[in-house]
């Protein structure tokens, strides 16, 4: 309907592909000039009377010679059809699932759009189906915005005019869900850090590369160091690894292998020239890395390893990089620079479940105390065309996982074929305050890199053993977390980690020496507390607190400082009157302390 009333009002519009997504839809098109808001409501309006005609679907199977003559106008359905129809790149990666929407299985099918009245066709379009018999059983839609797209998502491809939608099974249902898209609107990340100062994508820097602002960097120290914490005490250690490596340990890894699509380019360095400039010795090639874990691989391997070492957890706060499509760089959750909290635990075959259950409980207890607590969890299957090893290290490590997630007693999915090229993993969903389900931990079991490297553990008996590998990313990255909970709690942090915890309010500026004293206090017990002095009044300084997002606020008048109390007053607008220093400080303290999601 989209499509047809795009071509309706706009004559010779081309198509590209409109598949249905998470929630919606959405159609790319290429006209001569980029759609304008006006457009969507002439679109919509036009789209209801198509409803209102009742038009049927009717399904046509039809051959490739027959779809180009009909199609001959719309070269990017031309062009669907030729990968339709070329087997060797039927079964390439080129085919996406959005393309597959449209191109389909193994016949090509057209939908015409015909008059009930009359039988005539409308209007027609290349498309897998199926649909539903009529347009009048659209109960509720919506235009929601416009983006640009490169065709087929390649920059050097044309760039088309994308319209997204949503359609619903009733008008309650859509206007629910067009609540939550302007609430979510309020919630972005990339909104809330600027307003709030917290972090910026400089031009200058490149696309999908943050730099964290000094009330960013808190709110992060704050989120690593409980981590490191909380790590030391279940038994981790910490280490580090560089930016870059020769190509060597990218191609003994498999990374060069299976996912050179997703990192940067080599850099050539370390040639060698005589003195006449003829080379010695040829540049090396050198990589970004994308991941940790071969660097983590190399530590295991650098000494000798007993059996008494296992399981060996090593941890690193380890930044990567990878080079993500400009289509796809969104913000701090798809970036192409980032921080993983990077854990790979090495053991033996008998400690593997234990390992496993004890692991994916640390996970979701953590999450827990960053005010998360609704979870599913996620099992990622083997995909043959896109990984190593053999079937029944699969199987087992699958098994191994599969046991771990049924012991959390939590809802349990399949992502049949979604596991990445080393081995399969459990992922932890989350579900934010909106209801939006966020993947953020994941856990991968890995007999793979083991062999690559070459690892090895002496056993009880003195033989050399091969240990199992498990990857595990607690945040998924820092950034990305950082978005998650940005978005989770509108910017208002709870206490414990609120880049500013308390602001102190004078009614005039006579009262603010006994605020700084109140002030000093709280610093010293390591509470972050400012005052504020400024020239505005009061109202106008508690409006700026809560505009901030702090916690607690601490106001004192005459009545106040003569007494030895505060009002103490909360960034939802309650206020307690009359409180004494002792209990205003300890308010907050214990605030802190528990990590209370106020």
């Amino acid at each position: 309907m989209l499509a047809q009333a795009v071509q309706d009002l706009f004559p010779g519009t081309a198509l590209g592909i409109g598949p249905p997504i998470e929630n919606g839809f959405y159609y790319d098109f290429a006209v001569e000039t980029p759609f304008t808001p006006e457009d969507l409501k002439r679109i919509e309006k036009r789209m209801k009377e198509i409803i209102k005609q009742g038009q049927r679907f009717e399904r046509r199977v039809t051959t490739p010679t027959e779809a180009k003559a009909e199609l001959a106008k719309e070269p990017f359905k031309l062009e669907l059809i030729d990968v339709l129809t070329n087997a060797a790149v039927k079964t390439s990666s080129e085919i996406t699932t959005d393309m597959a929407a449209d191109i389909g299985g193994e016949e090509l099918t057209i939908y015409d759009n015909v008059d009930p009245r009359t039988g005539e066709r409308k209007w027609g379009d290349l498309c897998r189906g199926p649909h539903v018999e009529t347009t009048k059983e659209i109960p509720a839609f919506a235009l929601t915005r416009i983006a640009a797209a490169y065709w087929r998502g390649n920059e050097k491809n044309p760039q088309l005019q994308r319209i997204y939608g949503t359609a619903w099974e009733s008008q309650e249902k859509l206007d629910e869900y067009l609540h939550l898209l302007v609430e979510a609107e309020k919630r972005d990340h990339r909104k809330l850090g600027a307003e709030l100062d917290l972090f910026s994508f400089p031009e200058e820097i490149g696309s999908g590369l943050a730099v964290f602002h000094p009330k960013g960097g808190v709110v992060r120290k704050l989120m690593e160091d409980y981590s490191r914490e909380r790590h030391e005490q279940a038994g981790y250690e910490f280490v580090y690894s560089p930016h870059v490596a020769k190509s060597r340990l990218f191609e003994t890894s498999g990374h060069l292998q299976w996912f050179a699509d997703g990192m940067y380019p080599p850099m050539q360095l370390d040639i060698e020239r005589d003195a006449d400039g003829e080379t010695k010795r040829p540049a090396q090639d050198y990589y970004l890395k994308p991941m940790n874990c071969p660097f983590h691989t190399l530590i295991f391997r650098a000494k000798g390893r007993s059996y008494r070492e296992l399981p060996l957890r090593l941890f690193e706060f380890g930044t990567v990089y990878r080079y993500e499509k400009s289509g796809v760089v969104h913000g701090l959750t798809r970036a192409r620079g980032f921080t993983q909290d990077d854990a790979h635990i090495f053991c033996t075959p008998e400690q593997m479940p234990a390992e496993l259950d004890s692991l994916l409980t640390f996970v979701l207890d953590l999450l827990r105390d960053y005010g998360l607590s609704d979870f599913y969890l996620e099992i990622s299957t083997r995909d043959p065309s896109k990984s190593m090893g053999t079937d029944q290290e699969w199987a087992q490590a699958t098994a191994a996982l599969q046991y771990a997630a049924e012991k959390q007693n939590l809802p349990l999915t399949l992502d049949e074929g979604g596991a990445a090229f080393y081995g399969p993993k459990i992922s932890v969903q989350a579900k934010d305050a909106l209801g939006r389900s966020w993947q953020l931990s994941t856990i991968q079991v890995d007999f793979q890199l083991p062999q690559r490297f070459d690892l090895e553990y002496q056993d009880s008996d003195g033989t050399r053993k091969r240990p199992i590998m498990i990857h595990r990313a607690l945040f998924g990255s820092m950034e990305r977390f950082f978005a998650v909970l940005l978005e989770h709690y509108a910017g208002a942090f709870p206490p414990w980690l609120a880049p500013v915890q308390v602001v102190a309010i004078p009614v005039s500026k006579e009262h603010t020496p006994y605020l700084e004293d109140i002030v000093g206090r709280l610093r010293t017990q390591g509470v972050r507390a400012e005052i504020d002095d400024g020239d505005d009044r009061m109202q106008k300084k508690i409006r700026n607190a809560q505009t901030r997002k702090v916690p607690f606020m601490l106001i004192a008048g005459e009545q106040d400082a003569s007494a030895g109390r505060v009002s103490f007053r909360y960034r939802d607008g309650t206020q307690d009157n009359g409180i004494a220093i002792d209990d205003a400080v300890e308010r907050v303290l214990d605030a802190i302390r528990t990590r209370t999601q106020v």
